[in-house]
């Protein structure tokens, strides 16, 4: 399997994905240098050697990653920091292959806790998803604060 965290920082769902995948990679792609360079560190040190850092911004196209070679897109605590929403599940469509997942998870608009601006309802994530042809195949709570979403690749 192939796996891409958009907006990874540090690696908090990074790590315990690459860990997963024995025989898998993970690209880990954020738009900071500073956050890819922790996550490194602490990869080396856990003796993990299938992530593949990226520099890039997940709202343009992402070089390192060929068209339809990813199973697995990952945007975790993403959506409410980006302004083209849209544009990130465009380069999610780019890379995924035909079936490859879509894992959302993100920040309740009412949740008393966590960043104020930009947050994103599952319901305009979902309208999004399906403009771009993506299916909706699980919605779940996250714990108090996030909801989830699987979206397919049609």
């Amino acid at each position: 399997m192939t796996a891409a965290d958009f907006g990874s920082g540090s690696g908090g769902w990074t790590i315990p994905l690459a860990k997963k995948l024995d025989d898998g990679e993970v690209f880990a792609i954020d738009i900071q240098e500073e956050p890819l360079s922790a996550l490194g560190g602490r990869a080396r040190l856990e003796g993990i050697s299938n992530i593949r850092k990226v520099v890039a911004d997940v709202e343009a196209r992402i070089g390192e990653l060929k068209e339809s070679s990813c199973d697995l897109v990952l945007m975790t605590d993403l959506l409410f920091e980006v302004e083209n929403k849209k544009a990130v599940f465009q380069e999610a469509e780019r890379v995924l292959k035909r079936g490859g997942k879509v894992l959302v998870v993100d920040w309740l608009p009412e949740a008393s806790l966590g960043p104020k601006d930009g947050r994103v309802s599952s319901e305009e994530v979902k309208e999004i998803a399906k403009n771009l042809k993506f299916r909706l195949e699980k919605e779940f709570k996250a714990g108090d604060y996030h909801y989830g979403l699987v979206f397919a690749k049609s």
